[in-house]
C-alpha cells in the first residue's frame, strides 16, 4: 500500500478519512451554493462566499486525488 492509499483508508472511528473528506465537501458545496444563491436574489450579503468555494474546491481536489489513487493504485 502506498501513501495516498494509506491515507485515504486511514480510520477515524472505524470509517476511512475519504469518506469524511467527502461529506464535508458535499456540506461545503451545500452551503456556498445556498450563499450564493442569497446573495444572487439580493436577500443576504455574505462576506466569506467566495472563501468557502475556494476551500470547496481545494477540498473537492483533495478527495478526488485519494478516490483516483485508490482507483488506479497510485
Amino acid at each position: 500500500m502506498n501513501m495516498l492509499t494509506s491515507i485515504a483508508y486511514f480510520l477515524i472511528l472505524d470509517k476511512p478519512l475519504i469518506l469524511y473528506l467527502g461529506i464535508i465537501t458535499l456540506i461545503l458545496l451545500l452551503f456556498a451554493a445556498a450563499m450564493g444563491f442569497l446573495v444572487m436574489k439580493g436577500k443576504a450579503k455574505f462576506k466569506y462566499h467566495l472563501l468557502l468555494a475556494r476551500i470547496t474546491i481545494a477540498l473537492a481536489l483533495v478527495h478526488g486525488i485519494l478516490g483516483l489513487a485508490l482507483y488506479f493504485n497510485l
